[in-house]
């Protein structure tokens, strides 16, 4: 089917909620005025919709293929990307000082959302490398920021982040690369990566390795890694000692070819250090956390993708007529309530996540223009916006599919492919289990629940609804409760906890667009319709969704009670 992306929402979101108007008063982003925003939405919505949306099945049906350390993309995606590059939609964030923009960080996620909605796989390789641009010019040497940069902005060179070992996971400090210093201001890279998104493609000219290894001496564990520069190709034009050993084949994002790759395995890879030496953990977590923000998106584009595919289909598929009116005949199925009801949960929690993940993304811009508390409130909404975005993406492809009843099982009709693409976003840059661990211990714990309470607080002072009011209470409570508790009891709470939390800010997020929304009504502002729903969706939100977080209380009350009652033996009976 064909993609629309929502650009009246998106506008609405970053309105209301991402206070892009305030972002544009800052004097980096004074650029970001009424008409350049409307230009770039539309702009971007036009490309996605008529360039990168036609390549999505393909690549999923046509994965790219692997032959001898070389990976060939896709019909189209070389055509695709390089109108993406052309179009300059990379450079829209980037550093002014390196070819982009400089607009505010929120807006390009706006312009990824509509791009990931059309080709999730696709925008992965841009996806890694915003991350590779942000650790460069944050940790990289002046010479390294004026070699790469500029091609990385663009897109005309992409970035990759290789942390991933076959022994060395989410447990990074397990990881055994080596880098020896050559004697120069290079090093000899040697290791092998596994999982390496767009690790090797014919996309580009050039793929720039962000590569974690450990140097001669270093301590163990996390404290002696390192991060090193190494490219595809050498600044003198010749080849790296960098090879592709081979690509998965995967459950889902077919057209992204994950990749392993051997690094030195002529002892002539080529690396330049990112930082200093056994400083590649914060260099590291500069990546991570901007993955972490942007595979929350993917939440987002996935569920907007299946939502859209599953209305089209409601309203297209006619079968038996409704119960309470059995004299109609048959109708399309979205008369029927049960439908609805799908139909209405997967737009409440999409546009529920869209505002999460968008809240996020502008804390990233009011913390770069040093606004007063932004740091600590991205610090907290991290791990809520790449967790409850991924899990929401889930159950509404997995909603999706149901609403097209056996068809969504039946590949040709593409539902299916939402729930395969989504599956991986609640695994890769750190676990759901992870961001839980992250909330309840660095986020929580590290300041005694303060950057909590203020959320908290914001919610009391701007919310009026009941029960969201009484969710509010309940995570205040419920984070006290944490805080005394021991370890054991805090990690075995964290996860329901982290939705709760999430919950609580999504409901706070929702009626504040409800609220505006039915201002413009009684203003009678543009497009009343848009407004109308907006309501109902949030009502919908506020109804249904704030109270079965309710549900999840006893489950962070009981916390590790009975996780131990087994040992591992029993445990497998």
């Amino acid at each position: 089917m064909s993609y629309k992306p929502p650009v009246v929402e998106q506008r609405f979101v970053l309105e209301h909620v991402a206070g892009i108007g305030e972002l544009a008063s800052f004097g980096r982003y004074a650029a970001a005025d009424p008409e350049m925003i409307e230009a770039i939405l539309d702009g971007a919505a036009a490309f996605a919709a008529d360039i990168w949306a036609p390549t999505n099945r393909v690549g999923d049906t046509s994965p790219p293929l692997w032959r001898d350390g070389t990976v060939t993309m896709p019909p189209g995606f070389r055509e695709a990307y390089a109108a993406y590059v052309e179009g300059g939609w990379g450079t829209i964030t980037g550093s002014v000082e390196f070819g982009g923009q400089g607009l505010p960080n929120v807006l390009g996620f706006a312009v990824s959302e509509s791009l990931g909605s059309a080709n999730m796989a696709l925008e992965l390789c841009p996806m890694l490398t915003s991350g590779a641009i942000e650790a460069i010019e944050r940790h990289g040497s002046p010479e390294l920021r004026e070699r790469y940069l500029p091609n990385l902005v663009t897109g005309a060179w992409t970035g990759t982040m290789n942390l991933t070992e076959p022994q060395a996971g989410s447990d990074v400090g397990a990881l055994r690369s080596m880098a020896t210093p050559a004697g120069d201001d290079t090093w000899r890279v040697k290791g092998t990566k596994i999982f390496i998104t767009f690790g090797e493609h014919d996309l580009a000219d050039n793929i720039v390795h962000l590569v974690l290894a450990r140097t001669p001496g270093a301590p163990a564990g996390t404290k002696g890694i390192s991060l090193f520069l190494v490219p595809k190709v050498r600044p003198d034009g010749t080849r790296n000692d960098v090879r592709c050993a081979s690509i998965e084949h995967k459950l889902g994002i077919h057209a992204s070819p994950t990749c392993v790759m051997s690094f030195g395995d002529n002892d002539d890879c080529i690396g330049w250090l990112v930082g200093p030496e056994c400083g590649g953990m914060r260099a590291m977590f500069t990546m991570m956390n901007n993955a972490r923000l942007n595979v929350g998106l993917q939440g987002v584009e996935i569920a907007e993708r299946a939502t859209q595919q599953a209305v089209a289909y409601a309203r297209d598929r006619v079968q038996s007529a409704r119960a309470s009116h059995p004299s109609a005949g048959a109708v399309a199925i979205i008369e029927h309530p049960d439908v609805r009801r799908m139909v209405m949960r997967m737009k409440a929690q999409t546009q529920a996540i869209r505002a999460l993940v968008y809240l996020a993304a502008s804390d990233v811009d009011r913390a770069h223009a040093g606004h007063d508390g932004a740091q600590q409130r991205l610090d907290l909404l991290t791990p809520l916006a790449k967790s409850h975005g991924t899990d929401v993406g889930c159950e509404v492809a997995s909603i999706g599919i149901q609403v097209h009843g056996g068809m969504g099982f039946i590949e040709e009709t593409g539902a299916a492919q939402y729930y395969r693409d989504a599956r991986i976003a609640p695994i890769y840059e750190g676990t759901n289990g992870v961001q839980a661990a992250d909330l309840v211990g660095r986020k929580l714990a590290g300041d005694g629940g303060q950057a909590l309470r203020q959320l908290v607080a914001d919610v009391r002072a701007d919310a009026g609804d009941a029960g969201l009011l009484a969710l509010t209470d309940t995570v205040d409570e419920l984070a006290m409760h944490l805080l005394a508790a021991d370890i054991d009891d805090r990690l075995a709470a964290s996860a329901p906890f982290l939705t709760l939390v999430s919950v609580m800010t999504c409901g706070w997020l929702m009626e504040r667009q409800r609220r505006i929304a039915l201002a413009g009504l009684d203003a009678g502002a543009e497009n009343p319709a848009f407004l109308r729903s907006k309501v109902a969706v949030a009502n919908w939100y506020l109804a249904h969704i704030v109270p079965e977080a309710a549900g999840l209380v006893a489950s962070v009350r009981a916390g590790s009670k009975d996780l131990y009652t087994l040992d591992a033996n029993e445990l497998t009976l």
